[in-house]
């Protein structure tokens, strides 16, 4: 049994599900400078206030299972990535901190309100900045990270930052879509088009990008006859894209957000296609980064004990909170 191959799996499923999650309410506080109204930001924060903080619990299975499964990887992608990872922690703070104290005030509404937006759009930005780094590649000699402190600060992980804002942009407006009603949903409608559309330019140009510049991407995506299967991403891409904004259009309610997620499915993908079978690319693959098979299948029992447990607290939290936000009652009354 191929054990790290089936961690790789595991671990990216809890990354989707930190994306998935913890996205739309990073989008949510990403929207607040395109909502002026007081009223509809409360309902704003109320529709992420029950679930923010469990989303964030696949962020912590994500990157502790990376310490505990793949520890080279880890040794070598935390001294690269160092700064990003500390900003994203600090904006997650600032977000946090603002979920309590902005509904325990009324003269200083307006600095958690900012402190909801900056640490937000610090966490997003970080994340796509990470993303970009490791797509462009991480400088390794002898199993150790040896490239500069700024490294991971390259025109391309910028453009990827605001990429990861777009997209959390737009769940968080199809999310909207979902928990509101009246002129704070049709202002979500409006603002999930806009962001689909730009969503879908930068996955069409980074798609474009990388394979020029890079030549194992390239071979991977376009040497014929190993590639025929991977050019079904960019025909779903199409039609996820035009799914998404067809249901935007017709003032659907539930299917944006699902489509939404599927946008990020399929970039995920590619992501994951693009790097394979390395967790730090071109460098090292998976096999040499993973722990000994003894530790992974321990850890392995673990994972399944407690990955049915994370899952059906989840669902049940989201089960409980189902349904469109009263804005005369909130979660923190």
């Amino acid at each position: 049994m191929d054990y790290a191959l089936i961690w790789a799996i595991l671990i990216s499923v809890a990354v989707f599900a930190y994306v998935a999650l913890d996205g739309f309410d990073l989008g949510v506080a990403l929207l607040f400078p395109w909502f002026k109204q007081e009223e509809d930001r409360d309902v704003m924060m109320n529709t992420v206030a029950p679930v923010w903080d469990g989303n964030e619990t696949w962020l912590v299975l994500g990157g502790g299972g990376l310490l505990a499964v793949f520890p080279l990887a880890y040794s070598v992608l935390m001294p690269a990535l160092y700064m990003p990872v500390i900003a994203m922690l600090l904006g997650l703070i600032f977000r946090g901190v603002a979920f309590e104290f902005r509904f325990k005030t009324k003269r200083a509404k307006g600095i958690w309100d900012l402190s909801f937006i900056t640490g937000s759009l610090i966490a997003a930005m970080s994340q796509g900045i990470m993303l970009g780094a490791m797509l462009q590649g991480i400088q390794v000699t002898d199993r150790a990270y040896s490239g500069g402190w700024f490294d991971w600060l390259t025109p391309f992980s910028f453009f990827c930052g605001v990429a990861v804002v777009i997209g959390y942009m737009m769940l968080g407006a199809t999310w909207l879509v979902m928990k509101t009603k009246g002129d704070l949903q049709s202002q979500s409608y409006r603002a999930g088009w806009y962001c689909a559309i730009l969503l879908v330019a930068c996955i069409a140009f980074v798609s474009l990008y990388l394979p020029y510049v890079d030549p194992f991407i390239a071979e991977r995506w376009f040497t014929y006859p190993a590639s025929v299967g991977l050019w079904v991403l960019p025909v779903l891409l199409v039609v996820i894209t035009l799914g998404l904004l067809r249901s935007l259009r017709k003032k659907q309610e539930g299917r944006p957000y699902l489509w939404g997620l599927g946008l990020f499915l399929l970039s995920f993908t590619g992501f994951a296609v693009s790097i394979f079978p390395y967790l730090v690319p071109r460098s090292i693959t998976l096999w040499q980064a993973a722990a000994p098979d003894n530790s992974l299948k321990f850890l392995l029992v673990g994972a399944v004990v407690l990955l049915p447990i994370i899952f059906a607290y989840t669902a049940y939290t989201y089960w409980v909170f189902r349904g469109k936000v009263d804005p005369d009652s909130g979660y923190h009354d």
